[in-house]
């Protein structure tokens, strides 16, 4: 009969395993290094990070196995560089290994196949059988988690004994030494020569997965929409399975290209009016064609926990409240009979990033939340959206929803085949503006093909080959007509 065998219920843990593991010939050629005297942590917005920790390191004349742990779970194995500080001459690499076979009971039972193991049976009575034999196979392990009790279960577990072949035996599991290969955490293994013995300063830089961050941005609007208090943070997850302690942080900020392989609350806060703000706890600085961030100070960034870094706050900021109707993107507005009776326009806020501007400081990509106070006083959110990577000195638009007040109705009036090629479209678009105050709305506009537009009711400005524009000034409860006609050649 086949039975599970639960290791980690009380009286069948997987008992103490006294052998210790040698990772080279003999144990007095390993070496370890001494905890980080300094750690640097770039941290990428693509999911990975680079780490270049320094540390000491003992040396001999001759042949030298260093052990490096506290590594990475996620390292990239590919990327790991060792270097002497002390006398880069004189320390060369020969060897380099991740051993990352963790030290666990679903490991010792895999590796122990062929050895011997006894099982120690508890009985009700207070009485202990013991089982001795071989282990004939390695088991199929599940693990479950019932009302917050995790158990480990074995399937398939066959042993030979005196007597026979005994499936899926219960008890205590006990093994005579611990595997070779098993490691308690994952680590770096190093051969090297050096013809310089003594204490060297070692630096030992690779990449992982697993660290990210990305920036949020909060706006607060005020009355009239012509100023916004915009404040910054970065987000940092750590899931490499490392903790960095005291770390020289720097952020990059671009789209560095990378082969790959096969939420926490926000932080909200609204610049003080008056005195200006303490300078950014980050310094930004171009490198490459990207952008550098670096963290004035040192910081811990632990593993699996999200921390969040103001990077900038900036108060008074221009903005400008824009009103866009584009037929090719607008959400149509149904009557009750199910046909299109309008469509809705986008309301939008503009904003330099200028120093001129209170800003100027290349803006990573990320999302801004804009928030307005009501006539109580409370903030209440009004919208959100993705902004790329935006350089200093250009504009940035943000959609933050469509208006409730002023809708737009298009509709194409006349079509006049002038040739095979050639045709003339009218159209009319009537704007209705049921706010108590006057409104200026964007038309935007496409044509497609070699195009003229022929007359039209009011200014229009050709943005590029495709589009061109109105602006419309539509008065507090009032309709604007705007009529045009487009010639269009087909190429």
């Amino acid at each position: 009969m086949s039975r599970r065998t639960p290791f980690s219920r009380p009286g069948y843990l997987l008992a103490p395993l006294m052998a210790l593991f040698i990772a080279v010939p003999t144990l007095a050629q390993e070496i370890s290094s001494s905890g980080s005297k300094d750690v640097n942590l770039t941290v990428y917005n693509q999911n990975f990070g680079l780490v270049r920790d320094v540390r000491k390191i003992e040396l001999k004349d001759g042949i030298n196995y260093l052990r490096f742990e506290d590594v990475a779970a996620q390292i990239d194995p590919t990327s790991v560089s060792f270097t002497s500080l002390t006398a880069p001459n004189a320390v060369v690499v020969r060897e380099q290994n991740y051993q990352y076979d963790l030290l666990n009971p679903t490991t010792i039972l895999k590796k122990s196949v062929g050895k011997p193991v006894k099982f120690r049976q508890f009985l009700p009575a207070g009485q202990v059988r013991e089982l001795s034999g071989t282990l004939l196979n390695a088991p199929e392990v599940t693990v479950s988690d019932t009302e917050g009790n995790v158990s480990v279960q074995t399937q398939g577990l066959a042993v030979k004994t005196a007597d026979g072949v005994v499936l899926n035996p219960e008890g205590q599991a006990e093994l005579a030494e611990l595997p070779a290969g098993l490691v308690s955490r994952p680590s770096l293994l190093w051969k090297l020569e050096t013809t310089k013995a003594g204490t060297h300063d070692s630096e030992i830089s690779y990449q992982t997965r697993g660290l990210n961050w990305r920036c949020d941005y909060v706006a607060v609007a005020n009355v009239d929409d012509t100023k916004a208090d915009l404040t910054s943070w970065v987000t940092i997850d750590n899931k490499s399975g490392a903790s960095f302690k005291k770390a020289a942080l720097k952020l990059l900020a671009g789209d560095v290209h990378k082969i790959q392989p096969e939420s926490a609350p926000r932080m909200e806060m609204m610049a003080a009016d008056g005195a200006p703000p303490p300078p950014p706890q980050f310094k930004e600085q171009a490198f490459a064609e990207y952008h550098l961030y670096t963290l004035q100070g040192r910081t811990d960034v632990n593993n699996n926990e999200t921390k969040q870094l103001s990077l900038f706050n900036s108060s008074a900021v221009p903005v400008k409240k824009l009103f866009i109707f584009e037929s090719e993107r607008a959400q149509p507005i149904y009557d009750e009979s199910g046909q299109t009776a309008a469509s809705k326009v986008q309301v939008k806020l503009e904003l330099e990033n200028s120093e001129a501007n209170r800003l100027g400081m290349p803006m990573p990509k990320g999302k801004v939340r804009v928030y307005k106070k009501d006539e109580d006083g409370a903030l209440q959110f009004i919208g959100e959206d993705m902004i790329d990577h935006t350089p200093r000195d250009e504009k940035i638009r943000l959609y933050i929803g469509d208006a409730f007040d002023v809708v737009a109705e298009r509709k194409q009036t006349n079509l006049v085949r002038v040739s095979k090629t050639t045709e003339r479209q009218s159209y009319e678009i009537s704007l209705r503006n049921h706010k108590k105050t006057p409104v200026t709305v964007t038309v935007v506009e496409h044509a497609y093909g070699q195009w003229k537009v022929l007359e039209a009711s009011h200014p229009q400005k050709k943005k590029d080959s495709r589009t061109f524009e109105f602006a419309i000034a539509v008065p507090a409860n009032g309709t604007v007509d705007l009529s045009y006609t487009v010639e269009i050649k087909q190429i």
